[in-house]
């Protein structure tokens, strides 16, 4: 009974160049309006000379004190890293809870490959609690 879903599922489905077309047509538009619209902006847009004044950073009204452009903390780059990564979990989460009945249905075990998924990201977590990645204050 699995062989024969498997079957179905992945070789059933012939894909053709006339399948993608809606998708290449999206793209296209969404293109073609990214490039109106810098177009647009650019055609209409306000003019001015360089001029030293006008290119300094403004800060309500008051000159610019010290290194304008200074050097981030290494915890914000980790916090975003970590962010992502347990975004993406989600990402692969999502699409085995919309499959769940259809392999249930044909007596495919799913339930243990999640669960190592999850136990996977729980110890990734559980690592980083203890190495600190987690606190904000060091």
């Amino acid at each position: 009974m699995a062989k024969a879903f498997y079957k179905r599922m992945f070789f059933a489905a012939v894909n053709t160049s006339a399948d993608y077309l809606p998708v290449l047509i999206q793209v296209l538009l969404a293109a073609a309006l990214a490039a109106g619209i810098v177009g647009v902006s650019h055609l209409l847009g306000q003019r001015s000379r360089k001029n030293a004044i006008k290119d300094s950073a403004y800060e309500c009204g008051v000159k610019a004190e010290g290194v304008t452009h200074t050097r981030f903390s290494v915890k914000f780059y980790i916090t975003a890293m970590l962010f992502i990564l347990f975004d993406i979990e989600i990402v692969f989460l999502i699409p085995l809870t919309f499959v769940y009945r259809e392999f249930l249905a044909n007596q495919i075990p799913i339930l243990a490959p999640m669960g190592f998924f999850l136990f996977v990201l729980v110890l990734g977590l559980y690592y980083e609690v203890r190495k600190g990645a987690l606190e904000w204050e060091k």
